[in-house]
């Protein structure tokens, strides 16, 4: 039986992407708990879209800050980019 409960707030990962269009995405932040809380509300405060995806945030935690991510995680990482940016046109 897969438990599909999210995560509790003390086990809750973040992690924060840059993509500048050019280069792979870099992780630039990463937390659990009370940092990982921290990452997003920052974000929120500086409007970037949150997505919530358990099973990635586990993933792109495992890379180092300042990172490229690896091959194995762009199409899960470009279907994020996608919800950023239609976020965006959703605002404008």
């Amino acid at each position: 039986m897969a438990d599909n409960a999210p995560p509790s707030p003390a086990r809750r990962k973040a992690v924060a992407l840059h993509y500048d269009g050019e280069a792979a995405p870099r992780v630039t932040a990463k937390g659990e708990g009370e940092v990982a809380e921290r990452i997003v509300a920052v974000a929120r405060e500086h409007g970037v879209p949150v997505e919530e995806n358990a099973l990635l945030s586990e993933a792109l935690s495992s890379i180092e800050l300042d990172r490229e991510i690896p091959m194995e995680l762009y199409q899960a990482v470009a279907q994020i980019i996608a919800f950023v940016i239609n976020s965006g046109r959703e605002r404008n």
